[in-house]
């Protein structure tokens, strides 16, 4: 279905740039002067996404916002004015506006914050329309997001993907690393071949070795038959070894030889066994260290890492959260035959102010205990663990305990955007809402 988009604006040219911005990327637009007619078609005809501005003559964009979410709660807003603040932008998207955005905008602005508006509000659906009977996840990889970091990460999956080389991705613990592993394989020649998943920190150096070669009959005490190993059942497919920076290094020294020579020798055996199979490997330590230190064998270093792929913590793409969580809801959903359809923008801000140590994994573990303890269909702030709202609360005071004033807060946040952009100002001041110069500005007054 192509989404249906309501734009209001009272000034002709912002009208007629954004219609044209969206019709171009195959929308269906409905542009109003009027908000109050704007309101009348929306109710009468539902839509995907509305845009408005704030300041209006006869409705402002806030209260135009506030009526539409009253009666289509699902429906996204994005608000754009020419008076942009601080103020306005935090009590904008408190009060459920998706995206506050200021003019003038460029294009790919406007595509991106519709795009990602649209995703919103398909993931909302998804987490809606879901089986009571406890249907089975579909098995299909599903990398979600849509951040410039995660966009990369796709389109090297799509160009790596086919190739059969071997790939090392690293990213920290809970970032998803399997999951994109898996994507990996889905879009290689090998989909139609196993997926095969092992833990390099999990066991002993013997263990290890009998998992991945296997051991022919009579090896060692309690052998009584022969068995085959991981690498021999990935054949054809992808072996994905995670955590191989902790694989100990007479285990590396084997790998090497299977990456080198195509075969393996079983324990206990003798001949050589060919072996087709293409190595995903992950770690979250910085194995290149781990080369330099001489723990892990350099040789095997540049064959397992052909392509590296790194993947982002969920602190670096908080834009993906809302998306991220209405995904997971939707799966939770499923597995415990619930029904709730929402998450209430009180908890969404808790979630997204979040740091997320334990990144994606962390999110899951979240969301699945608020639904667990959610008593209606909507998960409010109080379902969610108690430490994410006394967080919340010490974000705004002093180390004194007593709560920041407005200036102390503002010089607060800009300094925390400015070390989370790597001092960008070009991105600071597009979170922020406001142009480079004021942002310069605010910089210079607080000695940042």
């Amino acid at each position: 279905m192509t989404p249906h988009i309501v734009i209001i604006d009272d000034e002709p040219i912002t009208l007629k740039q954004l219609r044209r911005i969206l019709e171009k990327e195959g929308y269906q637009v409905a542009a109003f002067s009027n908000p109050q007619r704007a309101l009348e078609q929306i109710k009468q005809n539902p839509c995907h996404l509305v845009i408005s501005d704030v300041r209006m003559p006869t409705m402002d964009g806030l209260d135009l916002m506030t009526r539409v979410k009253a009666r289509f709660p699902d429906m996204e807003v994005i608000l754009i004015t020419g008076y942009a603040s601080l103020d306005g932008a935090v009590e904008a998207t408190k009060e459920g506006a998706f995206y506050y955005l200021e003019k003038p905008f460029t294009p790919d602005q406007v595509r991106d914050r519709v795009k990602q508006a649209l995703k919103l509000r398909q993931a909302k659906e998804g987490a809606s329309d879901h089986s009571a009977d406890g249907t089975k996840d579909t098995q299909s990889p599903v990398i979600i997001g849509e951040s410039s970091k995660i966009r990369d990460v796709v389109s090297i999956i799509q160009q790596i993907g086919p190739t059969d080389c071997n790939v090392m991705i690293t990213g920290d613990s809970g970032s998803g690393k399997e999951l994109v592993a898996r994507a990996i394989h889905a879009t290689s020649k090998r989909a139609k071949g196993p997926f095969v998943a092992f833990n390099c920190g999990a066991l002993s150096e013997t263990l290890i070795d009998n998992e991945l070669f296997g051991h022919e009959k009579g090896a060692f005490t309690g052998a009584e038959t022969r068995s085959t190993g991981l690498l021999e059942a990935a054949g054809g497919g992808t072996l994905f070894l995670d955590e191989i920076g902790e694989m100990p290094h007479t285990m590396q020294v084997k790998l090497l030889r299977v990456l080198q020579e195509g075969e393996l020798i079983r324990v206990g055996g003798n001949r050589p066994i060919p072996v087709d199979v293409r190595i995903v490997s992950a770690t979250a330590v910085d194995v290149k260290a781990a080369v330099d230190g001489g723990v892990f064998r350099k040789d095997l270093y540049f064959r397992v890492n052909v392509v590296n792929i790194e993947l982002p913590g969920l602190s670096e793409r908080k834009e993906d959260i809302p998306l991220l969580a209405y995904h997971i809801l939707s799966r939770l959903n499923r597995r415990g035959g619930k029904d709730i359809k929402a998450i209430s923008q009180k908890a969404m801000a808790l979630l997204s102010n979040y740091a997320f140590p334990g990144n994606v994994r962390e999110l899951e573990n979240i969301l699945e205990r608020a639904v667990a303890v959610c008593q209606g269909d909507v998960i409010r702030a109080c379902d969610l663990p108690p430490d994410l709202i006394e967080l919340e609360l010490q974000v705004y005071k002093r180390p004194d305990e007593q709560f920041m004033t407005l200036v102390e807060l503002e010089q607060d946040y800009i300094a925390h955007l400015l070390k989370i952009t790597g001092g960008v100002r070009t991105k600071t001041a597009e979170i922020l809402g406001i142009d480079r110069a004021s942002l310069w500005r605010k910089i210079k007054k607080h000695g940042l």
